[in-house]
């Protein structure tokens, strides 16, 4: 009997990277992908573990498609991701009803599975591959997006050679390696073909990018940005997520002058009181996180910059707050996103003493973004009466009504997004469209389509 898979992804979009990979092996296979989980036979659970919350999240849908296993809506439940990676044999203690769990470094084992579950045995419930994952996946169909919209994204490398001492990724996903040049611009031309407008570049450190095949070890990831604005078509690039320290000029130059790229950085800081960073592991960040704001801005004029800051860290008083407090006033980032401090077993941090009582952390998460709240406020009316291409990603809802759209300075699912008035009559999804930045309604943008003359 076939069986169809039906897919829940969590947590970041590299995840999602990873469970579209599996749903193309499936596909290569000829196995059928249900439109959703509540119409799958099976039901593949992607996890995340990077945080409590997140592996709260994970439990909750593991539960949840075993629950539907148990009351018939479908025949099996697979585990996949981080979650699994991290937690190994534990699992299967935790969630006897599931029927597979699978490893970062399994992806590919996804199709054996499935035809062993339609053969009505069942698989080797543990899959995990070894303690450190190294494996490098391209996908095997480079169309088969989830992201429901006109733009996808490009994991670029995998892993981490980073050691924040309050990260955990370098033990679940494994050490840091890149894809190669030739298989990332066979995608993006692919992704490009096929009418995807943004490209997103991701990875723990997109950056790095080829450090770890460069005889100098100096990263490459100018020459394949050259090499991907060189490609034809109407579309925009964009770097999400890097380190300050390896900002470098000639990624600036490339960023002010490239064709398709945006002028949007992605650079989580952290902190920028220097005992804290040195006590996350990040002090070759120090230097580079001093002044940050105003190198990128003078390198990139009307570049758009998005961080993410880390508070209740161990060791953090009131004094090395106020000071982060008034970098990020003084900073002034376009998009700021703010974590309070989680404690992970299999971290260096989680041995450090100090940790401020988590009331704490909490009040100044909120103090942080309540002067980001502030700084947002006042860049949506300085931005009121600028021009600029939108990306149209959904139709309004009923007749006369806003679209969705993206401006370049807005990241997919993070930075808020632009409604669009008087959009002509035969636009449609993936278009772009220039239009007037007219107001602000929380993080989301108001615009109007600019119509050319004589239309």
């Amino acid at each position: 009997m076939r069986l169809s898979v039906g897919f829940v992804s969590l947590g970041c979009s590299k995840n999602l990277v990873d469970t579209q990979l599996m749903a193309g092996f499936l596909k290569r296979d000829d196995i059928t992908l249900a439109h959703s989980p509540e119409d799958a036979d099976i039901i593949l659970v992607n996890t995340c573990a990077f945080i409590q919350d997140a592996r709260e999240e994970a439990a909750d849908a593991i539960l949840a498609a075993c629950e539907q296993k148990r009351a018939g809506g479908c025949r099996a439940v697979i585990v996949a991701g981080c979650m699994v990676q991290r937690y190994r044999e534990k699992l299967t203690k935790a969630f006897p009803d599931v029927d597979a769990f699978l490893g970062v470094d399994n992806l590919e084992s996804v199709s054996e599975i499935v035809k062993k579950l339609e053969q009505g045995r069942r698989p080797k419930r543990m899959q995990a591959g070894g303690e450190r994952p190294a494996k490098i996946y391209n996908p095997a169909y480079p169309t088969l997006l989830f992201t429901g919209g006109p733009f996808a994204y490009l994991k670029i490398s995998e892993g981490c050679d980073h050691r924040c001492a309050f990260c955990a990724i370098p033990g679940i996903r494994g050490p840091f390696r890149s894809r190669s040049e030739a298989d990332l611009l066979r995608e993006a031309r692919a992704m490009i073909k096929a009418g995807v407008k943004e490209i997103n570049l991701i990875a723990q450190d997109v950056l790095r990018y080829g450090r770890d095949f460069s005889p100098d070890r100096k990263p490459r990831i100018a020459p394949l940005l050259r090499k991907l604005d060189k490609l034809d078509g109407d579309f925009q690039l964009r770097l999400l997520y890097g380190y300050p320290s390896a900002v470098t000029d000639e990624v600036l130059e490339l960023l002010a002058t490239s064709k398709h790229l945006c002028r949007y950085l992605d650079v989580p800081v952290q902190h920028c009181n220097p005992s804290i960073l040195k006590a996350m592991g990040r002090a070759d960040a120090i230097d580079a996180t001093l002044g940050f704001a105003e190198r990128l801005r003078k390198a990139v004029p009307g570049i758009t910059l998005r961080t993410t800051c880390l508070v209740g860290f161990p060791g953090e008083t009131d004094a090395a707050f106020e000071e982060l407090l008034d970098y990020v006033k003084v900073s002034r980032f376009d998009h700021l996103g703010t974590f309070v401090y989680s404690p992970e077993e299999g971290t260096r941090a989680l041995l450090l003493p100090d940790v401020p009582a988590l009331e704490v952390a909490e009040a100044r998460r909120d103090a942080l973004m309540t002067a980001q709240q502030k700084i947002v406020r006042e860049r949506a009316r300085s931005l009121i009466g600028q021009r600029d291409r939108a990306l149209l990603s959904r139709p309004p809802a009923k007749k006369g009504g806003c679209w969705t759209a993206r401006l370049p300075r807005q990241a997919p699912d993070v930075d808020g997004e632009t409604r669009v008035k008087d959009v002509p009559s035969g636009a449609k999804t993936g278009d772009f469209l220039p239009v007037e930045i007219t107001g602000a309604r929380g993080y989301d943008l108001l615009a109007k389509a600019i119509h050319s003359k004589g239309a």
